[in-house]
């Protein structure tokens, strides 16, 4: 039966970007299965679901919703609850849309997807009528394609630029005979599967190992995605495995690749136009992939190199580096290439120095960044890559709970056992970890980790930004807080007096073991001053001290 087409304005972005996340969700193993260029770390099917949840999440805020975002979470273009679509307009949703890909962009993959969305911006964002036409998508879909070529060092034929390119000509054929939106759309998502096709004959390591691009499906599932959302037609379901794609069952391309660099660096940066300029020249001389995306003082930097330090310091050098992420591809690589371990742990953590602890324990971790904990979506790609049929999770704290537990549901959907401890601290999450055993039954583990976890009592010390009411009086900016399991126990004016004011608390009623977490500011000293005091009151009682590092609070406590 034929649909009406639908008009692209605010409300058929947010639609698009509700379809985006139900596409690369559903496609998400299948992409990371044939990742096998530039890396073979298979996550490309991943890091552009991420992506793709960032721009959502930043979409939705401009409609007012700030909750978290997932699969389908957004109003069908023509509902009842897309009603605030009127408030906002097409150039304020696109380009949300692609802000959110842009401060979110993971990987090779989800950068580029990240200045594709730029370039529709860049199009669609100057469209005073609130709706944009055919002619305009076109136009938008080619500036895409152009901005997504000049963003890359040195583009590749056969990856998701060809794919996105093709579905630009496409798109720009049907424009010329007058076609909708939703007939360009169409254009360009038939346009991007033919190109898709022809992809393992364009560049080597394809076809080598029997797979169409995985980035390029990407492009096509977006696509597929945006002719849905303005069309109001289902797209059939084709899997990427298939004639047309030629994907084995099982590709095994990783043991083929030459070495390459062994670290991905991504971060965000502040910096002028002309301060990127220079930084091009001086990634692209120390390895390759490099992609820099953005604009208006605000870039996503993605390049793989061996020397992650030097990439940072050119960032230094340019502007103001933030958000970095360095993922060792040895670690990817043997991932992609194992079976399934039997058991594997999670945790969320906050501190860099945390991560490491948890890491040389066996736990793979998630980064919290002050003000900005993980989605939902982040937890479950974690999972993914634990790589195991039973995963114990560990949230670190009562505000990832929420999250961690959306997390678990979808890997549970995927076959995957998952358990979550209700951890309410990074001192609790370790205690768990120090019992946990891999070789015994799921169950007997689970138990022993949360006992050990509700057996720890959890403090901390913070810093007040703003005069406040708490549960041990009125504190003001500057003043150092004691808190005990979760409630503010102590105000003080010092780190040293406030912390052993409630080490003194704590031991109140007893304990075998105090833990400290230093955060990067704390001295040594401090940590030397609260051993002392520890050992001098209650001599029973012994002292393990660990570093934070980068963003972990002041001071952590457990008392065990």
């Amino acid at each position: 039966m034929p649909h009406e087409p639908l008009t692209l304005d605010a409300d058929a972005v947010r639609t698009w970007s509700s379809l985006t996340l139900t596409a690369l969700g559903r496609a998400r193993e299948d992409i990371d299965a044939i990742n096998v260029y530039p890396v073979a770390d298979a996550d490309t099917g991943t890091n552009l679901y991420l992506t793709a949840c960032s721009a959502a999440r930043e979409l939705e805020a401009a409609f007012g919703n700030t909750g978290d975002v997932s699969e389908g979470t957004a109003p069908a273009a023509g509902s009842d609850e897309s009603s605030d679509a009127d408030a906002t307009s097409l150039a304020v949703a696109v380009r949300a849309y692609a802000h959110g890909a842009l401060i979110g962009a993971r990987g090779n993959s989800g950068t580029i997807f990240a200045q594709l969305l730029r370039g529709v911006a860049d199009v669609l964002g100057g469209e005073p009528r609130g709706a944009a036409s055919g002619g305009l998508l076109a136009g938008a879909l080619a500036r895409a394609a152009e901005s997504a070529y000049q963003a890359v060092a040195h583009p590749v034929e056969g990856t998701m630029l060809t794919v996105a390119a093709a579905a630009a000509r496409a798109a720009g054929t049907a424009d010329a005979a007058a076609a909708s939106a939703a007939d360009v759309a169409r254009a360009a998502y038939d346009g991007a599967r033919a190109a898709l096709a022809e992809t393992p004959g364009q560049l080597a390591a394809l076809g080598r190992a029997g797979v169409v691009d995985a980035g390029g499906c990407g492009v096509v599932a977006v696509l597929g995605a945006l002719w849905q959302a303005l069309s109001g037609q289902e797209v059939a379901l084709e899997p990427v495995r298939g004639r047309a794609v030629a994907v084995p069952a099982r590709p095994q391309p990783c043991a083929e690749e030459p070495d390459g660099p062994g670290y991905e660096v991504i971060y965000l940066l502040e910096a002028p136009e002309t301060a990127v300029d220079t930084l091009r020249a001086a990634l692209d001389g120390l390895g390759d992939s490099l992609v820099v995306v953005g604009g208006d003082g605000l870039w996503n930097v993605h390049v793989h190199v061996d020397d992650p330090g030097a990439a940072v310091e050119a960032g230094v050098v340019a502007g103001r580096p933030y958000r970095i992420r360095i993922t060792h591809f040895g670690d990817e690589r043997r991932r992609a290439r194992t079976e399934r371990a039997q058991r594997a742990v999670v945790a969320v953590v906050q501190g860099e120095g945390l991560a490491g602890l948890c890491q040389e324990a066996g736990a793979t971790t998630v980064l919290v960044l002050p003000g900005e904990p993980p989605a939902a979506a982040e937890i479950a790609a974690a999972v993914r890559r634990a790589h195991a049929r039973e995963v114990v999770l560990l949230p670190g704290g009562t505000e990832q709970r929420a999250a961690a537990t959306a997390a678990a549901e979808a890997a549970r959907a995927d076959g995957v056992r998952v358990a979550v401890i209700p951890t309410r601290s990074a001192v609790q999450g370790l205690a768990a970890l120090a019992v946990h055993d891999p070789e015994a039954a799921f169950d007997e583990d689970v138990v022993a980790m949360t006992a050990a976890a509700g057996a720890t009592r959890h403090g901390e010390l913070a810093i007040a930004e703003r005069q406040s009411f708490t549960s041990a009086g009125i504190c003001q900016a500057g003043d150092v807080l004691g808190l005990i399991d979760g409630d503010v126990a102590v105000i003080g004016s010092a780190l040293a007096e406030t912390a052993e004011a409630v080490l003194e608390r704590m031991l109140g009623s007893g304990g075998e073991l105090v833990t400290l977490v230093l955060g990067p500011e704390v001295p040594d000293a401090l940590a030397a001053r609260l051993e002392a005091y520890v050992q001098h009151g209650h001599l029973a009682v012994d002292t393990l001290t660990y570093r934070g590092g980068r963003y972990s609070a002041p001071l952590l406590i457990g008392v065990e």
